[in-house]
């Protein structure tokens, strides 16, 4: 068995929310605690999901660099923000 990447580990994640409300929910009200993303990788670890925030970041930061990469002529300047993997996996299990 290979090591999962960050898309799988989520996409696993969301399968799971899928098939509990109470987990979907404990996902869902991370976004109240103090610290959000611990708050959410904590609740992936205990799903049985090891997820980092560390990941986390680097889904969004790899995502935004390819599009940098991607535009005709090369994008000198990064973006403002970039995806952000925590809101976009709520907002797909809201």
């Amino acid at each position: 068995m290979h090591d999962m990447n960050t898309f799988e580990k989520l996409e696993q994640l969301s399968a799971l929310a899928k098939k509990s409300e109470k987990l979907r929910q404990r996902l869902l009200e991370t976004q109240a605690s103090k610290d959000p993303l611990d708050s959410f990788c904590r609740q992936a670890r205990e799903a049985g999901v090891d997820l980092s925030i560390g990941e986390l970041f680097a889904v969004g930061q790899e995502y935004s660099d390819n599009q940098c990469k991607s535009t005709n002529g090369g994008n000198p300047t990064p973006y403002d923000s970039f995806n952000d993997a925590y809101e976009t996996f709520l907002a797909s299990i809201s």
